[in-house]
């Protein structure tokens, strides 16, 4: 029998905590009832709203969250803490310990965006990203999880031909902790001609390969049971490894076929026939830009999730799209991503599989009844803001529209 991880894919007895924040940089503890059944369940879930679109995009995931909470019979304990350039501008640091703290104690972490032009010129310790990287860290999360699929609405917003986007619906599983972003040696030095260099590692350990390759090999048997692991096997040692180790794994697995593709040609094919994947595993830097690439099948950034998994504790949900600083309080923003990142916290990070269904049927008959925000607009169509956006989620969640036809 295969070994198995629980990566939150499976309902747990969440383990309330309640992190000491100091009363500076206190948390907003909001705590939502349920009216339409007694709460049987309780969570608590921090929110990270971060820079630019995110506060904006998080308080209609938080909304969305109200909603079905009082659906489904569920309690949540929601804590707002700073992160990223709010963090910085607000402590110094772009993850500061209470927030920290306050994910760890926490059953789920939602993430808005982070960054912006503001911070872009501070030291790498004082950026934003960095705080993301920490926060990665902190919470031990290993496992991206990025799905990229072409929704029927929304099938001639992509950039490919009609034909070759249409049924497109695939999840890149992306290595997150390890990897040339972590791996050490780095830095800067001298040759010896005397030009500065700058050097990075890319460095995998075997238990870190065997890892993201169970959870992709479980993903994949939840799926459609066919898994495409990307590599550079030809030039690189830690592909060869990987490789190596993915094999190995797959003995456990024998109803998942498995394949192999080098990282130039999973490039070109994600472009050329993306229909032909199902689910992909990779590393660290192959991943984050092969899933940013399949977002684009889909017409539009402002339309993905991700979901980030460990062994244990908290999942680290997020829309994959960034801070977008420059409609930044303008009510432009799509925040269809970041309700779909609601969605698969609930899901992967809870076990409420009926609560994540309730929002995602909500999502797809907003847009069967013809709302989109400016990054999906075509012709003839209803142009909305976030708000009124998420007004509408909102309407399909509670069942008060008419169905669509």
């Amino acid at each position: 029998m295969a070994a198995s991880l629980q990566l939150n894919f499976k309902p747990f007895k969440p383990q309330l905590h309640h992190a000491k924040s100091s009363p500076k940089h206190a948390p907003k503890f909001t705590t939502v009832r349920c009216f339409a059944a007694q709460p049987s369940k309780s969570y608590t879930v921090t929110l990270l709203p971060g820079d630019g679109i995110g506060p904006e995009v998080i308080s209609v995931a938080k909304n969305a969250l109200h909603l079905v909470a009082s659906l489904e019979g569920i309690e949540f304990k929601f804590k707002e803490m700073p992160m990223g350039g709010a963090a910085l501008d607000l402590t110094g640091v772009p993850l500061p310990e209470e927030t920290l703290s306050a994910a760890k104690d926490s059953d789920a972490v939602l993430l808005g965006a982070i960054g912006g032009y503001k911070w872009d010129n501070n030291e790498k310790h004082l950026k934003p990203e960095t705080g993301l990287l920490q926060l990665r860290a902190g919470l031990k999360v290993f496992a991206n999880l990025r799905p990229a699929t072409v929704l029927p609405q929304l099938v001639d917003a992509s950039t490919l031909k009609k034909e070759v986007a249409e049924g497109v619906d695939l999840m890149v599983v992306r290595e997150l902790t390890g990897g040339i972003y972590f791996g050490k040696p780095r830095g800067f030095s001298t040759n010896e001609n005397g030009e500065e260099i700058g050097f990075n590692t890319e460095v995998y350990a075997s238990h870190e390969i065997d890892r993201i390759a169970r959870v992709a090999f479980e993903t994949a048997r939840r799926r459609h049971r066919k898994l495409c692991s990307v590599d550079k096997a030809n030039v690189l040692e830690a592909s060869m490894l990987w490789r190596k180790r993915v094999m190995e794994i797959a003995l456990e697995y024998p109803d998942v076929e498995l394949s192999h593709m080098y990282v130039d040609n999973a490039a070109m094919q994600l472009v050329r026939n993306p229909k032909q994947f199902d689910t992909i595993v990779t590393n660290n830097i192959f991943g984050d830009i092969l899933s940013d690439e399949a977002s684009m099948i889909t017409g539009s950034i402002g339309m993905l999730p991700s979901a980030s998994l460990g062994e244990s504790g908290p999942g680290l949900f997020e829309p994959i799209h960034g801070s977008a600083p420059d409609i930044a309080g303008q009510d432009k923003a799509n925040p269809l991503a970041t309700v779909l990142s609601a969605a698969m916290l609930l899901k992967y990070g809870l076990g409420e599989e009926k609560a994540a269904q309730r929002i995602e049927a909500a999502v797809l008959s907003t847009l069967d009844r013809g709302y989109r925000t400016g990054d999906i607009y075509s012709a003839g169509l209803k142009l909305v803001g976030c708000k009124e956006m998420g007004e509408e989620v909102l309407k399909s969640i509670d069942g008060k529209v008419a169905a669509a036809v």
